[in-house]
């Protein structure tokens, strides 16, 4: 089962299962391997509040230690602060130990070296080497041996220079730190700045005792949607367990990362914003209208890279909460920084839910995931596109098949994506038309088709 934790974007897999002391310690070394052919020479590596953080972090290092690395240990953080010690050119790479949102028995690596992700191809040829030297079967010391470096200090004071017209922003609000890495920073750039903000489950615990970090997942939302009912808060902040990821819920609505983005560009001078496959083509129109739309695959590496080849983006964006700031940042999701720009738009005026309310009507629907396997999921996708190039009965006329990421089809008055999840073995599909009759009719000729793709 090694070969599967290596995925798209990441290294992922269940702890004391696919990573296994023999298993991270192989990783380890290779890894220092491909760092000292790339020319690195010094090593950034934190984690989040996982329980098992402590013995990877131990037999990470081991590897590592195999080959000639500064390694320094930044400690408990969100993985965008391990981003920032790398684009800060503080250090050459970076190790992120996280779970992210996935449940509490997961953990994982995110990797960045010279500001870029090892990610696709690169991390898929980089895990058949870990694989072979860990059948091998090798004796690995204990050698844990790393420097200890500060990097929140200077994160802290970034943002509250960068923010500082946000001092002693009155309007009260919540945060929901979920027991995730946020805890270990938010606290302190809420006191630096004097915000008004209730801050819930800061403390970092890897059992999640509250709920658990998966912002896009309503349940886990409940504590910040009773603040806001209660009147104790206008609008409130939720974040995933490694703080990448942002939710933001006002009296109306859960603000989504398509919708978020239209509202950075409102007050944005040169917006020219990044979406991927999953965005509602009603926020593209709109944005269009007074920026420029550009869109990309799915995924934090890959919205990264397409972000750092186009000097003219301002902002990337998922729909799930990934928010990447180019204008006056460094271009990595970091969900701390969005959430500051948000009370930035609250301050200068911006009603956020007049602002959408004011959108063209739309019917869409949320992410409907369909499982598959992890061997079948692409080859599923590439039977549908098949289908639909020879045409559908049921379906009115085709005006585009986008394949940027699967198939995101276009009609006059709707659209309807499937694509293949890189990180689960799910088809992932959306639907949004000009009518709930439309959107509906998608859905069900949709979902016949993959039925008889499956």
């Amino acid at each position: 089962m090694l070969n599967e934790i290596f995925r798209e974007y990441d290294i992922r897999g269940i702890f004391g299962e696919d990573l296994t002391q023999r298993n991270v310690k192989a990783l380890g070394v290779c890894l220092g391997t491909h760092f000292k052919a790339r020319g690195v020479k010094t090593v950034s590596v934190g984690y989040d509040a996982r329980l098992s953080a402590d013995a990877i972090f131990g037999w990470l290092l081991s590897g590592l230690n195999q080959s000639d690395l500064e390694i320094y240990d930044i400690g408990l953080l969100p993985t965008p602060v391990g981003y920032y010690s790398v684009f800060t050119e503080k250090f050459d790479a970076n190790i992120m130990i996280t779970g992210s949102h996935n449940p509490k028995e997961y953990n994982g690596f995110k990797i960045t070296i010279f500001k870029d992700s090892f990610f696709g191809t690169e991390l898929a040829e980089f895990g058949k080497k870990v694989i072979k030297f860990a059948q091998e079967n090798r004796e690995i010391p204990d050698n844990k041996k790393a420097q200890k470096f500060d990097i929140l200090s200077d994160y802290l004071a970034f943002l509250s220079e960068q923010f500082k017209a946000l001092k002693n922003f009155k309007t009260p609000f919540v945060i929901d730190c979920a027991n995730g890495a946020t805890g270990a920073i938010i606290p302190q750039i809420c006191q630096n700045l004097g915000l008004n903000a209730k801050i819930l489950f800061a403390e970092p615990d890897g059992n999640f005792p509250n709920h658990h970090p998966d912002p896009s997942i309503k349940e886990n939302l409940r504590d910040i949607e009773n603040e806001i009912a209660a009147g104790r808060a206008k609008f409130g902040f939720g974040f995933d367990g490694d703080g990448d990821r942002i939710a933001v819920l006002t009296e109306k609505r859960d603000i989504k990362g398509d919708e978020l983005a239209y509202l950075y560009a409102l007050k944005m001078q040169n917006p020219a914003i990044l979406g991927e496959v999953k965005f509602s083509q009603m926020i593209y129109d709109e944005i269009a209208k007074f920026g420029r739309t550009f869109i990309s695959k799915t995924g934090h590496s890959n919205i990264k890279k397409a972000i750092k080849e186009n000097p003219e983006i301002a902002l990337g964006a998922e729909v799930s909460g990934h928010i990447y700031f180019k204008e006056r940042y460094f271009g990595f999701d970091d969900a701390t920084y969005a959430m500051l720009r948000v009370l930035e738009l609250v301050q200068s005026g911006l009603n956020l839910d007049a602002e959408l309310d004011k959108l063209p009507k739309v019917f869409s629907t949320d992410e409907i995931k369909v499982k598959t396997t992890e061997a079948q999921k692409f080859a599923i996708v590439e039977r549908l596109k098949a289908k639909l190039k020879e045409g559908v009965s049921a379906l009115p006329e085709i005006r585009e098949i986008n394949e940027t990421d699967g198939a995101r089809v276009h009609f006059k008055d709707g659209w309807a994506l499937v694509r293949a999840s890189n990180t689960t073995p799910v088809i992932v599909t959306r639907f949004e038309a000009q009518s709930a009759e439309f959107r509906d009719l998608l859905q069900k000729e949709f979902m016949k088709l993959l039925d008889e793709c499956m």
